[in-house]
């Protein structure tokens, strides 16, 4: 099953993907719905992010050619995470598929991409063990976890250089059969395929997470955790446009802007 949310006639509206055709649904994945007799074109109609979360968390380094690709752009000793360690970013800078991506004008040439998974939970929980923890998760989605690298290396909280309006697209929808194993990650920027990674190749895995992060957090319907990236990116400028594909899931795609002033 594939959960969309898009506009209809200026409204917000989830719906399931059915083919090339979107089916209305009233209410949403995470309170109940009912199925309407509406449908549309996919290719007509607007598609938002797939989610607004309650809260958004990251996994800022969960697989290990990132690791020591972020340790060398900073000059320090590589250093793989002993455990599964959760972050946060800002709703703010969530947009959708389609939407650009919005370089500020006093940014850096330094802006690059993160191809992520994204796990979408749809059930409140507290203390999950590795025998229920995907008992909570909707589905997935992906993530585009754009950066910028100079600002990275001077906020000490990230706050620009993550958080910037615009910079994390998501979507295109909620999957809800996703099988990580045989998943894989891909990158292209303007058609040309620049990384390839086996999706489930993390540090830690999406249950160590979920165990992990709900012994002392709870988490509810909306949220999303973006679990990390893979490889070394290229920068991104003006007039680019960057496409994210997972295996089962689809394709994110966004064009690239650099605003004027």
């Amino acid at each position: 099953m594939r959960w969309a949310r898009y506009l209809v006639d200026g409204r917000e509206t989830f719906g399931l993907l059915e083919g090339d055709r979107l089916a209305d649904v009233t209410g949403d994945p995470f309170d109940g719905f009912e199925r309407t007799r509406a449908t549309r074109p996919l290719a007509e109609t607007k598609l938002l992010a797939p989610v607004m979360p309650r809260t958004f968390y990251a996994a800022g380094l969960n697989y290990a050619e990132h690791v020591r690709e972020i340790a060398e752009s900073v000059g320090m000793a590589p250093e793989i995470p002993k455990a599964a360690d959760i972050g946060y970013r800002a709703i703010n800078a969530i947009s959708g598929p389609g939407d650009p991506i919005v370089i500020p004008a006093d940014a850096s040439d330094q802006i690059q991409y993160e191809a992520e998974l994204v796990a979408v939970i749809g059930r409140e929980a507290k203390r999950l063990t590795y025998d229920n923890c995907f008992d909570c998760v909707l589905g997935f989605t992906i993530g585009n976890d754009v950066s910028e690298r100079s600002w990275q290396k001077e906020d000490f909280t990230l706050w620009r250089a993550k958080n910037t309006d615009s910079f994390a697209p998501m979507g295109p929808w909620i999957e809800t059969e996703f099988d990580q194993q045989a998943a894989r990650t891909k990158v292209r920027l303007n058609g040309r395929e620049i990384i390839d990674f086996p999706t489930a190749n993390m540090v830690h895995s999406v249950a160590d997470f979920l165990v992990r992060m709900t012994r002392y957090v709870t988490l509810y319907p909306r949220d999303v955790i973006w679990m990390g990236t893979e490889g070394k990116s290229e920068n991104m400028v003006h007039g680019d446009i960057c496409e994210i594909e997972i295996t089962g899931i689809g394709r994110l795609r966004n064009p690239v802007i650099r605003a004027s002033g």
